[in-house]
């Protein structure tokens, strides 16, 4: 789907047992906010030259959110192009213990 704007459908979701990494490797409370966003990195990610940083703060224009655990999970408005077209699905890496950031395309089929 595309907007006027032409940004393209984009989405965040966030597993339960994520969010419980999140909750414990922080030390999170109920009520408490996670903004992902786009950082300059040498790294891979989803852009050459870009990471998915995180951070613990309040919205101030959230483009995107997802609740779970009791925490809200967000992009600002100003950094959905990091994510356009995608869905960003955060799962728990039990062997790992450990998060990992999938990058799923519009309309891929899994």
């Amino acid at each position: 789907m595309t907007s006027k704007e032409g940004v393209r459908y984009m989405q965040i979701q966030v597993s339960d047992q994520a969010a419980r990494w999140y909750k414990k490797e922080l030390d999170l409370q109920a009520g408490t906010f996670v903004r992902f966003f786009p950082r300059y990195s040498s790294g891979g990610g989803l852009h050459p030259g870009f990471s998915l940083g995180i951070s613990v703060e309040e919205p101030r224009e959230a483009g995107l959110t997802e609740r779970s655990e009791e925490v809200t999970f967000f992009m600002e408005e100003q950094d959905l192009w990091y994510l356009n077209g995608y869905t960003l699905r955060v799962k728990y890496e039990e062997s790992l213990d450990d998060i990992s950031y999938i990058y799923e395309e519009e309309g891929a089929v899994n």
